[in-house]
């Protein structure tokens, strides 16, 4: 058994600034527990086209909030208490809220690295 905090994380390379917010990642591949779990915040105004391509993903949200668009153009808004779950792979628009960052409890099938970072500076978005 181990415990582990965010101030802790952000003392390490566990703590990645992705782009358009920031993730503690919290349990990693090298923890040995077979996924990976990340305190995320979503920037305020923010957008990133994202996809993972090599990892399943559910985020729960635990403060603020936000919208996720899928590319057949559908946006599910997102608030305390919500979850959504990327179960194909799916390439999505995940948006901060307008006045105030989202938080999210994210889950990753199989773990991450940890130290994996997005590139959101192509039009093609980014992906891992």
């Amino acid at each position: 058994m181990f415990v582990r905090n965010l101030e802790e994380v952000e003392k390490t390379d566990r703590f990645v600034h992705w782009g358009n917010g920031t993730s503690h990642r919290l349990l990693t591949e090298t923890d040995g527990m077979g996924f990976t779990v990340c305190h995320t915040v979503v920037a305020k105004g923010s957008e990133s086209l994202l996809e993972y391509r090599n990892h399943l993903e559910a985020c729960y949200c635990i403060g603020g909030s936000g919208e996720v668009e899928d590319m057949r153009g559908n946006i599910h808004p997102i608030k305390t208490g919500d979850i959504y779950v990327l179960d194909n792979h799916d390439k999505h628009f995940l948006r901060g809220g307008r006045d105030e960052d989202l938080v999210l409890v994210s889950i990753f099938n199989p773990p991450l690295k940890g130290t994996e970072r997005h590139n959101l500076a192509g039009e093609d978005g980014s992906a891992y």
